[in-house]
């Protein structure tokens, strides 16, 4: 029996000021995010989609939203797919790099490796596979949609593939309203490859300061 799970990052966000926003609610998607969600779901129109699974953040439900309205289905909410916990949420970091130079934040930064300024790897990789694992029961023989955020999704895929979790952020390969896809037969991973249909986008994005 064949089951795929896709992890679909969420589209562009409204984000003009350039804040951290992490779990911070009511940050909508920016009209060109909403095209971006409008392209996945074309893209996935043809699949056998029967399970949609979202985060509760808004930017996460607005992406989900016209994938499952073209396979009939409600969008199912589990926060094990939430954003990633950070300590410099609501921080404006349109500044670049210097941003967090403050002293204020240095006790922030002494731990690269769990990090210390967030959320453990290891603990969003759990939480993750545990939603991986519960959406691919329920979608078993068929597809499921889990729409999450940057982080948690390049933290489940290092764990899937046995690769150590801490990483550079700027190595993810996550781009906005990209898929990555688990396939699996029974209960054995067979593989994860990484597509972005709302590609030719991308190039009018703000990447924004969220994930």
């Amino acid at each position: 029996m064949r089951t795929v799970v896709h992890l679909l990052r969420h589209g562009e966000v409204h984000n003009p000021e350039g804040v951290l926003y992490g779990r911070l609610d009511g940050y909508h998607l920016s009209e060109l995010g909403r095209r971006m969600a409008e392209m996945v779901a074309r893209h996935l129109a043809d699949h056998d989609v029967t399970l949609v699974v979202a985060s509760s953040l808004t930017r996460a439900q607005e992406t989900a939203a016209p994938v499952a309205a073209a396979h009939g289905l409600e969008v199912t909410v589990d926060d094990r797919v939430l954003e990633a916990a950070n300590r410099f949420e609501g921080e404006r970091v349109n500044a670049g790099p210097g941003a967090f130079a403050h002293p204020r934040h240095w006790g922030k930064l002494v731990n690269p490796f769990k990090p210390s300024w967030g959320e453990a790897y290891a603990v969003i990789a759990d939480r993750m596979l545990e939603a991986i694992e519960a959406a691919k029961e329920k979608a078993a023989g068929h597809e499921a949609v889990i729409v999450s955020h940057q982080l948690p999704i390049w933290t489940a895929r290092n764990r899937l593939m046995g690769r150590r979790l801490w990483h550079d952020p700027r190595t993810r390969q996550c781009s906005l309203a990209s898929l990555t896809s688990l396939t699996y037969t029974g209960s054995e991973l067979e593989s994860v490859t990484y597509s972005e249909p709302a590609g030719s986008l991308l190039p009018q994005a703000h990447q924004g300061a969220g994930a």
